[in-house]
């Protein structure tokens, strides 16, 4: 059984729903990256996904794309964020980690290389948000072939010959997008996405994830009542902007708001 088949399994039996923070990795840099991964793992987290640096993050907004430039401008790449991961497997064998960002850096390292790179370095999946399921079927030939689940999205647009064709494919689980348009932006309908989820359900039994505009842990616990797992990112992201003076307290504002997260939805759940 993969790490994450085994973590939802786990949740599952303990009446929780998964918590998924993403970071964009390197941001402010690499050391912070690792040490937050643990302390996100210590304050509930379930699954980690990192962000691959990008020069245009062409879906995520102003927070997400300055993390990146930041990340980039400290020599962050593709590489590093699978160094990362190594380091991060030094001392941690059970946590899912996933990589998220876009084809361009798969594509010049090379589809079997990073492949068999990240599996080797202890990555479990990867969404690769800018390439839809019917064009992707190199990538996923070559994730299959070393145990990487392809992770894709599913928005409130998707129709259902696409819900038909991601659910083909997936593995691991589902990133539900919950609001149309860019990542950290406007306000979430909890009735249509429970429509949504309730429509997507029928096709697949793969875990959904459901993300975009988590900012607090009211609404990570409205959405655990939702979905199988809950994703916050830019709000993490905020943490180490707010606090970029000091690193510490932004490691702490991130393991602070996690903390909160993850008691909110197991009062929900449990």
């Amino acid at each position: 059984m993969s790490r994450l088949d085994k973590c939802f399994k786990g949740l599952e039996g303990a009446k929780q729903k998964a918590l998924i923070p993403f970071i964009t990795a390197g941001d402010p840099d690499a050391d912070f990256t690792l040490s937050c991964m643990h302390n996100m793992v210590k304050a509930g987290a379930s699954i980690i996904e990192l962000g691959v640096p990008f020069s245009d993050p062409m879906a995520d907004g102003p927070v997400i794309q300055q993390a990146s430039e930041r990340a980039l401008a400290k020599g962050m790449s593709l590489k590093g964020v699978i160094e990362i991961v190594r380091a991060f497997r030094e001392t941690d064998q059970v946590t899912p980690v996933i990589l998220m960002g876009y084809l361009n850096p798969i594509e010049f390292m090379g589809y079997e290389t990073f492949a068999s790179t990240a599996a080797k370095a202890g990555v479990d999946g990867v969404l690769t948000v800018d390439i839809p399921p019917e064009e992707s079927s190199d990538l996923i030939a070559a994730f299959k072939q070393h145990g990487l689940a392809p992770i894709f999205l599913l928005s409130p647009t998707s129709n259902e010959s696409r819900i038909k064709k991601v659910s083909a494919v997936a593995q691991g689980y589902i990133y539900y997008v919950s609001l149309k348009g860019v990542t950290g932006a406007g306000h979430l309908q909890l009735d249509d996405i429970k429509t949504k989820i309730q429509n997507i359900k029928q096709y697949t039994s793969l875990p959904i994830a459901i993300g975009f505009g988590v900012k607090n842990a009211d609404i990570a616990a409205n959405i655990a009542k939702i979905g199988d797992a809950v994703v916050v990112g830019s709000a993490l992201i905020n943490c180490i902007t707010d606090h970029s003076e000091n690193q510490s307290k932004g490691q702490q504002a991130i393991s602070g708001l996690l903390s909160e997260m993850r008691t909110a939805m197991d009062a929900v759940t449990k």
